[in-house]
């Protein structure tokens, strides 16, 4: 994405890094395309905010500097809001532009005189337009903004339509597991707003294996890396050891991954006794159904999601730049077991939890509609995974609630 910011090796800077220094090479560029600079934060330039941050993301999005003289292109400094910038310039986009668009926003003190600063707001290219703005679908013409027609209009609506069978294409990675048959837990992070075609440079990969290893040493598990034609595929096992099953992350030049869990079937001891249980409330194991240990197979998925958690955070990602899905391979069927009393409770009344549907995959989550400040994997993954497998979430029925909380607590 453009940046007209750049560092001493002339790589582009994102906004989190940029300082008041580098405000002054915006003295040798003008306004244009992906760049629009305001003079002052006046109640006109408000009104005017949502509909730039409209064009920019119907269009290969841009930067707006509030607190730059027009003409000369020096600095003018604006008083400080009193308001966070970036909260102000969020609830002025719930007001006016849907969907919500993909910005960034910050107001960087001058360090002569905190009481002022300069105000930037960083627009991606939007994902799924068009973007409208109190009811007009805005697009970038030249240094300003206008209404788009016609053909610019049908563009970005199969602009949206490309996406989303993008996101559907991803989703169906798969990653091989040599003489496994045992059910795994898929979860797919596509990333969205990368647009780059280029294969990432070495360097960028060794940031991104250096990023991995820490997520899983803070786990207290080996990282072991194998090259894909297309990705890196982070396991924490080495691979074909005697057909076991293994945890993996598959992780792409764009940051998306795919996190691929196996779950933990019952042992012969423990399965007999579930089927003891089972008949004593005159249920019995369905012929050739897998017992998954409930708890064992929540602390394999919450450890790898907790260290993808923390990749996306050694990278400084935002978790709302990813689409969400997941997905049950070879779960149809399986049966869910756990020995808490909880479980038991609930088996007697409701019988054993288990896969009902033969499709295991989800609809796709976009956490970028605004609806989703924060994201944890861990939750998401432990909770999804259950739920697929029978779990009753969102149940009004305080026993379900009761069994929920139980399954998925991770303190005992």
């Amino acid at each position: 994405m453009f940046s007209p910011f750049r560092d001493a090796d002339g790589r582009p800077k994102a906004l989190p890094d940029v300082t008041w220094d580098d405000l002054a090479q915006l003295t040798d560029m003008d306004e244009g395309y992906v760049l629009e600079f305001k003079r002052e934060l006046s109640p006109s330039v408000r009104r005017k905010i949502p509909k730039i941050i409209a064009s920019f993301a119907n269009s290969r999005g841009g930067w707006t500097v509030i607190g730059i003289t027009d003409d000369t292109k020096q600095i003018a400094p604006i008083p400080r809001p009193q308001a966070d910038f970036s909260q102000t310039v969020g609830e002025l986009c719930r007001r006016h532009i849907s969907p919500a668009p993909p910005f960034d926003a910050r107001f960087i003190v001058d360090p002569a005189n905190d009481r002022q600063g300069v105000a930037l707001i960083q627009v991606a290219e939007g994902d799924f337009p068009p973007y409208v703005a109190d009811g007009v679908v805005e697009i970038r013409e030249g240094s300003t903004s206008g209404p788009a027609t016609g053909g610019a209009l049908v563009e970005l609506y199969d602009k949206t339509d490309r996406r989303h069978s993008e996101v559907a294409e991803f989703c169906r990675r798969t990653v091989y597991y040599p003489g496994v048959t045992t059910p795994l837990f898929d979860l797919y992070l596509f990333r969205m707003g990368q647009r780059t075609a280029d294969a990432p440079s070495r360097a960028r990969i060794a940031e991104h294996v250096e990023a991995m290893q820490a997520g899983f040493a803070l786990q207290g598990m080996d990282c072991h890396v194998q090259h894909a034609h297309d990705s890196l595929i982070v396991r924490n096992r080495p691979p074909l050891r005697d057909g076991e099953a293994h945890s993996a992350i598959e992780l792409f030049g764009d940051e998306s991954m795919k996190l691929t869990v196996p779950a933990v079937p019952l042992n012969e001891g423990a399965r007999d006794h579930a089927a003891s249980i089972l008949a004593s409330v005159d249920q019995a194991i369905p012929e050739g159904s897998q017992l998954v240990d409930a708890r064992q197979t929540l602390r394999r998925v919450t450890r790898m999601a907790t260290a993808l958690d923390r990749y996306v955070r050694e990278r400084g990602i935002s978790w709302r730049s990813y689409a969400v899905a997941y997905e049950l391979e070879g779960m149809a069927g399986i049966v869910l077991w756990s020995d808490l009393p909880e479980y038991l409770a609930y088996v007697r009344k409701h019988g054993a939890l288990f896969c009902g549907t033969t499709d295991g995959r989800s609809r796709v989550r976009y956490l970028d509609d605004g609806e989703h400040d924060s994201f944890r994997a861990r939750q998401f993954a432990a909770s999804h995974f259950f739920e697929a497998c029978g779990l009753p979430l969102g149940s009004s029925d305080p026993e379900d609630n009761a069994l929920v909380d139980a399954l998925l607590s991770t303190s005992r």
